[in-house]
């Protein structure tokens, strides 16, 4: 039994942390930017819980996010722990007291199978958007019934739909209190340097920072050119008679994001279709991007790289040839001419047709299409942009002026 004198070293938790750790709700759902202190406040709760002679279980599908709730969790209790009043097996990133039902206990976790074998009085399901969500529905509800155990899910926002978009939607229509929705961005966490936060702008997209340092929500616009519904999904391919990789360069140097899509095309039915085969866009300085491009290309047996020349004019050719493998590559420089709606909407109109497919999880690509906005969107779709050169080439006709050719 602790004694009196025994210290726990629970952080003081910031606002947005102390908000859901003092929730009485069943269910807690908790949608934050990275760095936010989301796993920190988790551990602080399972501790408190802990404490009361609560089983706890956290369950993350990456190792190193085990490591940093193990480090919290270790660091709390660790007079408690150098006077054998608690059990630790760090093999098992688990704390016990011996003897009895009071533990709790960190693991990797992804799906229904890895989350089974064991049970908990309170749940914690971090980076839950990369958990199937068979991990809660098979094995975690049922495993909460014994005890009427408490559950809280912790996501950051992904590009495109996701069961946690509709798990938070169910959670913030409940008015029984049971469920309770959380939001905290990046900017909340005092601990972390503001100024690095404001300068990371510099190396995500627009909307990367929007869903995983303000932790928003980002739907889709019902006035954007494309919607889900008339993207289409397939699991393969047939032989495709050519193969193109586009480029969309960011027109800065200081490592925004370029557009990068290889797609190819095939005769179905006797019509031609497009396949949309790889995404590599990629946030970074040229060199980064042009070894991404070259190596998309020889991956996936491209007849040419389609590089847009309006940001840099040859510096964009230039780049590519002097990454390893950019000299084999053939190469064909495209300037735009007109504005992107006008460039984008003949593919726009494929996708109605259903002659474009998509082959593959592209859901950073298919944000972008559902949500940029032509004329009022303050963003550049950099992917959107790859994707439009690339059909273009393959699919709508141009007209080549001095070797360039303009669309």
């Amino acid at each position: 039994m602790m004694t009196k004198e025994m210290t726990i070293r629970l952080r003081r938790p910031h606002p947005k942390q102390h908000e859901f750790i003092r929730s009485k709700a069943k269910r807690k759902i908790i949608r934050a930017g990275r760095r936010s202190g989301k796993t920190s406040g988790v551990a602080t709760l399972a501790v408190e819980k802990f404490l009361q002679g609560r089983r706890q279980l956290y369950a993350v599908p990456v190792q190193e996010q085990v490591d940093r709730f193990w480090y919290e969790v270790k660091r709390a209790l660790a007079e408690p722990l150098e006077a054998g009043i608690y059990h630790k097996n760090e093999t098992l990133h688990l704390i016990e007291v011996s003897g009895t039902e009071q533990r709790i206990r960190g693991k990797t976790a992804w799906d229904a199978d890895t989350l089974r074998g064991d049970y908990a009085d309170d749940l914690y399901l971090d980076e839950f958007q990369d958990m199937k969500k068979d991990a809660w529905e098979l094995v975690g509800a049922p495993m909460l019934l014994d005890n009427d155990g408490d559950a809280v899910f912790i996501y950051t926002k992904k590009r495109g739909r996701n069961h946690t978009d509709d798990l938070f939607k169910r959670a913030k229509e409940d008015t029984t209190g049971r469920w309770q929705t959380f939001v905290f961005s990046s900017l909340d966490n005092p601990h972390i340097s503001q100024a690095a936060l404001g300068d990371i702008t510099k190396d995500m997209t627009n909307l990367a920072y929007r869903m995983e340092i303000m932790a928003e929500d980002i739907e889709d616009d019902p006035a954007a050119l494309w919607n889900r519904d008339i993207i289409d999904h397939v699991t393969s391919h047939p032989d495709l008679v050519r193969v193109v990789t586009g480029i969309d360069p960011s027109g800065s140097t200081s490592g925004n994001e370029c557009g990068i899509i290889t797609a190819g095309t095939a005769v179905v039915d006797g019509e031609t279709h497009g396949f949309v085969v790889a995404d590599d866009s990629i946030a970074g300085p040229p060199a980064k991007w042009a070894t991404n491009g070259v190596t998309a290309y020889h991956h996936n047996r491209a007849d040419r790289i389609i590089g847009e020349t309006n940001f840099g004019g040859e510096m964009v050719e230039n780049t590519i040839r002097t990454v390893e493998g950019g000299k084999e590559v053939a190469y064909r420089a495209v300037r735009a001419s007109r504005g992107k709606a006008v460039r984008a909407e003949p593919v726009q109109a494929l996708y109605e047709k259903k002659r474009i497919h998509h082959v593959g999880d592209f859901s950073g690509l298919e944000t972008e299409m559902c949500t940029w906005v032509p004329g009022q969107s303050t963003w550049s779709p950099n992917r959107v942009d790859a994707l439009v050169w690339a059909i273009t080439d393959l699919m709508i006709a141009q007209t080549t002026v001095d070797g360039d050719v303009f669309l």
